[in-house]
């Protein structure tokens, strides 16, 4: 009467003894690579176990927001190979991931911030990422909803433009990916924790204790977030990484008023606009360090009054709800991808508030990395050795990027 009903989107699969790989983390950046591994090097033995429910850890907890706006040239090929494989990522996977290249607007707020931002923004050119450099007047024409008081607590005086940006469909991201992986063989299993990492007497991957049964295994990639940290101990090494708790708001929904992306460089606060309606919004992250995923009080009223300067309009919206991520630093700010001391162990960690944007070409650059043994040249500066080394990737010096 109905129609044939939908089946799975995936399959319910129960852990087996063995697998080629193992892939800890049901999230993007574990399905991606799983989906990469299958369908770019012909590994189908693959497991990506996940404690909880797949997506329900940060890649559910972002603002969804995807951009490339980074100094360095390592950083900025990285995360724009990212922009460009989410460009057409709802065609590989045959799932619409919503993908909308609005625009991400960058607005500064004092006259001596400018030569700052022309800085990033000759560096992005150089580096072959679209930006431009906006007056005044030509920020508030973009997005015209912006507080235009020449004597407000945070003036306008420009902003950075790069209109590749845009936001994604976070969920549909993670279920694209699961979607596709599962369709060439990849097993994913949910509600299964890791309790202990075996290793062999010559000290590699050999395999896994979980709440479902061991699985024996010769690859290990480490993608859990802010549970990384307590996987790699159980490897016999440690992460240089805190802890940091990152709160989002998202409103009532309104009709369409805000068609890009914006940030503001003095509160820290970014919004846009979902499809829904709502107006989605985040700032700093909390200043302590936490595991909790509830916020606190200060950072949101720190938020929502940045949001109030910066539209004012938006003083009589209401908020529909809140969330939080624990989103997990490094000492310089950018993430940890590669190799790890303990052979057949692997790493993708350490994003802090940026692993959404990141997911496509992590999970490119991780399963060759995988299936190589080798580091991809997009991500061998992200090593971990480089905290031996000194060759850091500031970014949150360079560009200001917080994570």
């Amino acid at each position: 009467m109905f129609g044939t009903p939908w089946g799975r989107a995936w399959r319910k699969a129960e852990p087996k003894s063995h697998y080629d790989v193992v892939i800890i983390g049901g999230g993007g950046h574990g399905l991606a690579t799983a989906f990469h591994l299958a369908r770019d090097h012909g590994v189908r033995n693959i497991a990506v176990i996940e404690k909880g429910w797949l997506g329900g850890g940060n890649t559910g907890r972002n603002t969804t927001v995807v951009r490339s706006d980074y100094y360095y040239t390592t950083s900025s090929r990285f995360f724009d190979r990212s922009v460009k494989l989410y460009e057409t990522l709802s065609k590989t996977l045959n799932f619409n991931i919503m993908f909308s290249q609005r625009g991400i607007l960058n607005v500064f707020h004092h006259r001596d911030d400018r030569a700052g931002w022309l800085r990033l923004v000759n560096a992005m050119q150089l580096n072959g990422v679209n930006a431009e450099l906006l007056d005044r007047e030509q920020t508030l024409a973009y997005c015209p909803i912006l507080n235009a008081d020449p004597n407000a607590r945070f003036p306008i005086q420009g902003a950075f433009l790069q209109e590749e940006g845009g936001t994604v469909r976070h969920d549909a991201v993670a279920w694209g990916y699961a979607r596709a992986a599962d369709a060439m063989g990849v097993d994913i299993i949910e509600e299964c924790e890791v309790r202990a990492i075996s290793r062999s007497a010559n000290g590699n991957i050999s395999g896994l204790t979980t709440t479902r049964g061991d699985i024996s295994t010769g690859k290990v990639a480490v993608m859990a977030a802010s549970g990384s940290d307590r996987l790699c101990e159980m490897a016999g090494f440690r992460l240089p990484v805190s802890h940091l708790t990152l709160q989002a708001f998202v409103s009532e929904p309104l009709k369409p008023v805000l068609d890009c992306v914006v940030a503001s460089s003095g509160t820290g606060v970014y919004l846009s606009q979902s499809d829904k309606g709502g107006i989605v919004a985040g700032g700093s992250t909390d200043v302590f360090t936490s595991f909790a995923r509830r916020g606190n009080f200060g950072t949101m009223e720190s938020v929502l009054s940045g949001i109030v300067d910066f539209i004012p309009q938006f003083s009589r919206l209401k908020l529909l709800r809140q969330w939080s991520g624990t989103v997990d630093y490094t000492y310089d700010s950018s993430p940890i991808m590669g190799l790890s001391p303990v052979p057949g162990l692997y790493l993708n960690c350490c994003w802090g508030g940026g692993g959404f944007k990141a997911i496509p070409a992590g999970g490119e650059t991780m399963a060759a990395t995988i299936a190589n043994d080798a580091p991809h040249s997009l991500i061998e500066a992200f090593s971990i050795d480089r905290f031996r080394t000194g060759a850091l990737v500031d970014e949150a010096a360079a560009a200001g990027i917080e994570h």
